[in-house]
């Protein structure tokens, strides 16, 4: 709470010692007239985006899951991907976003598809990482007391590398939102995105201000609600948090 208030309190310095008119930069007490004002716009928005958000994010962690073992258990198809998954985070996601939109029309489609390029590299890459971590000697113990290849991969690298996993999964909820946002830019016609599209083109920047602090909100909410669940289930797993 101290950091919320340090920061508004920066934040309405910042609007007293510049000067610039509200519609360039509104104050705080401006932005939260918004919210209240314009609750019945922001309501549905905020369901729109976050539903494409969870959503997307249980698509693209699923998706994720499912390379990063398929790469564990074939290390050819590893050595494959690995470059893919990097060449897929350099590019920039506004360059994807008017050919998703192109392919997949308007609507929820694209922002989906946004949200899963975004979300689902972090959690491949970690559990992928996490699996080839387990000690070698464990692995040929293993085999020596006829544990199959699928058998150890499946009982020994991935439970150790559930930390691993967790930590793509809090990154893949950072980003989840912010995917879902870009998708409404370039191509959806609601949520939160589309709203501040609308606002800037109506110059209501006070508006625009109201919508990104329920997308920071979203984003805060949802890594909470992540890692609270992800830290009881490596609780329960016996590893340390």
């Amino acid at each position: 709470m101290k950091g919320l208030a340090l920061a508004l309190l920066l934040w309405q310095a910042g609007v007293w010692a510049t000067g610039l008119p509200p519609y360039l930069l509104p104050g705080p007490w401006a932005v939260g007239q918004a919210l209240v004002a314009h609750r019945g716009e922001l309501a549905p928005a905020t369901a729109l985006t976050g539903a494409a958000t969870l959503i997307g994010l249980a698509l693209g962690a699923g998706l994720g899951v499912a390379l990063a073992l398929m790469m564990a258990a074939w290390p050819r198809l590893g050595r494959a991907f690995a470059p893919l998954l990097i060449v897929s985070q350099s590019i920039p996601v506004f360059a994807l976003a008017p050919i998703l939109t192109l392919w997949l029309g308007f609507g929820m489609a694209p922002k989906l598809a946004m949200v899963v390029l975004i979300t689902f590299a972090p959690v491949a890459q970690a559990l992928h990482d996490g699996m080839r971590a387990m000690p070698t000697a464990r692995a040929d113990l293993a085999q020596v007391m006829g544990a199959s290849r699928r058998a150890v991969l499946w009982h020994l690298a991935l439970p150790g590398a559930l930390p691993q996993l967790a930590s793509g999964l809090r990154l893949a909820a950072v980003y989840a939102p912010l995917g879902a946002v870009i998708g409404e830019w370039m191509g959806g016609a609601q949520g939160l995105g589309a709203l501040m599209l609308h606002a800037n083109g109506r110059m209501k920047t006070d508006l625009m201000f109201a919508a990104l602090l329920v997308v920071i909100a979203l984003a805060l909410l949802l890594q909470a609600v992540v890692n609270r669940g992800l830290q009881n289930a490596l609780r329960r797993r016996g590893f340390e948090c």
